[in-house]
């Protein structure tokens, strides 16, 4: 009966998306509140109207149809979640902000470790908004990466852990081609 059937059939719809959404504010510090908790968003949004998306698991954070943000729903209330890297932008214009950032707080050990080495000298703040910013454009893993190899060697710079990422990315280099030819000069 069931091959008789299967023709007649529907085909199964996707899975339902339930969510309750909601519009909110993002407050100057780049958080939206939901469920008697908050949320950070990118700091570009902060002062404009989001969409929230309350998941049983998760909070989704849109703005013109486009998640902008996401985080694991917080079980009690009261507390905050931030995600680090909506505050790049922000920490290039006012880089004081990681002495003491909440948000920063729950960075990767390696981006940790270069933060400590980095604030004990003069403009240390600024040198490590730099590498931050460089996570926009090489991605968080190859930063990791960087920034592990250039603790290893000692020398904590911009300019070291930027090397580092180009010879990361470089293309490889051909393999050498034995040949018999031989290069001769001609002297005028």
């Amino acid at each position: 009966m069931l091959e008789q059937e299967r023709a007649e059939l529907m085909p199964v719809p996707t899975a339902f998306d339930g969510y309750v959404e909601r519009s909110a504010k993002v407050s100057s510090t780049c958080l939206v509140a939901e469920a008697r908790n908050r949320y950070s968003v990118p700091c570009e949004l902060a002062g404009q109207r989001v969409s929230t998306r309350l998941y049983p698991a998760r909070v989704e954070i849109a703005t013109n149809e486009a998640i902008v943000a996401s985080h694991a729903r917080l079980v009690n209330e009261g507390h905050i979640s931030y995600d680090w890297q909506h505050y790049v932008a922000l920490i290039q214009r006012k880089p004081g902000a990681l002495r003491n950032g909440a948000p920063f707080a729950d960075m990767p050990a390696p981006l940790q470790r270069l933060r400590q080495g980095l604030m004990r000298h003069e403009g240390g703040d600024k040198t490590m908004a730099q590498v931050l910013s460089c996570v926009m454009s090489h991605g968080l893993e190859a930063v990791l990466v960087a920034v592990e190899l250039v603790i290893d060697s000692g020398a904590l710079s911009t300019e070291h852990i930027q090397n580092v990422l180009a010879r990361l990315n470089d293309p490889p280099q051909p393999e050498s081609v034995q040949s018999r030819l031989q290069l001769k000069e001609l002297r005028e």
